[in-house]
């Protein structure tokens, strides 16, 4: 059993390697397009505004999310920005089941806007202009694979005031709408032994949208955002004559981390949202891990 001493964890990348070169590893810029886009008009001094880096991809190709799983690399961007700028972190929305090769992973197959928070500083001048330039990489797969990276930018007038781009700052919001979240609708536990990993979710309040055993089967998938879960095992489900849930689910033999975890850190997506007005597909959970 693999858990994560030194010599264990070297093995990780030669165990990455073997599985891209199964997936047939191949690089440039193949199955997606990039560009960097703005929510806002202009750029005001001394306030914060939000960019993105929009990918579309074609047809039956997919990028990773901020924890791939088992396989695949994050889509990143490194910025290079004006003096005085500063950029939050890059952020992602509720991730997709997809597949590398064979294998279950975690990332997007649609059309999607990872966004991020600038602060100007407040010593521009209206009627200037600045570029944001930045770096992407990532992996992208569909039969084979091809990790790339590319030099990105973007020119923005400088102004006293500044108002929504009708041509992106839908598709901001929407993004932001699809953010996993916690809820105080629903209760979490976890305990692990061995490789098992069991989380019981229990609805604790009127809000919550509560599992029946005679209803339909839930649709939901857990996904790892640490990676102490296998994304490529299967998730055994239970519902509970009390509305709850559990789910049995496979701790992964490698981990990149540099301590054992004392919470199981995840996002559980359901179909027709965790609330009973359909709201929170994704809900974020944090729960501490009984051993």
């Amino acid at each position: 059993m693999l858990r994560f001493s030194a010599n264990r964890l070297h093995a990780w990348p030669i165990l990455f390697l073997l599985i891209c070169l199964s997936a047939r590893l191949l690089p440039g810029q193949t199955g997606l397009k990039l560009r960097l886009v703005s929510e806002t008009t202009a750029v005001v001094p001394g306030q914060s505004f939000r960019v993105g880096l929009f990918i579309q991809h074609e047809k039956g190709w997919h990028t990773y999310w901020r924890q791939p799983g088992i396989v695949g690399v994050p889509t990143t961007l490194d910025w290079q920005l004006p003096e005085g700028f500063k950029a939050g972190p890059l952020e992602y929305p509720e991730p997709e089941a997809t597949k590398m090769f064979h294998i279950k992973a975690q990332g997007y197959e649609r059309d999607v806007l990872l966004q991020t928070e600038i602060q100007a500083p407040a010593s521009l001048q209206p009627g200037d202009s600045i570029t944001l330039r930045g770096r992407a990489a990532w992996m992208c797969c569909a039969s084979t694979c091809h990790p790339g990276t590319l030099e990105l930018s973007l020119r923005l007038p400088v102004e006293a005031t500044s108002s929504p781009d009708p041509a992106w700052q839908p598709l901001f919001a929407q993004e932001r709408a699809r953010y996993a979240q916690p809820s105080d609708a629903w209760s979490a536990e976890a305990s692990e032994e061995g490789l098992m990993v069991t989380l019981t979710l229990r609805p604790v309040s009127d809000k919550a949208r509560p599992f029946h055993p005679s209803g339909p089967w839930p649709n939901l998938l857990f996904f790892t955002e640490d990676g102490w879960i296998n994304s490529d095992q299967d998730q055994r489900i239970e519902v509970g004559q009390d509305g709850s849930l559990t789910l049995r689910l496979v701790r992964a033999e490698v981990f990149l981390g540099k301590k054992t975890p004392d919470r199981l850190l995840g996002v559980v997506q359901r179909e027709g949202g965790w609330h009973r007005d359909g709201s929170l597909r994704s809900m974020m959970i944090r729960p501490l891990l009984r051993r």
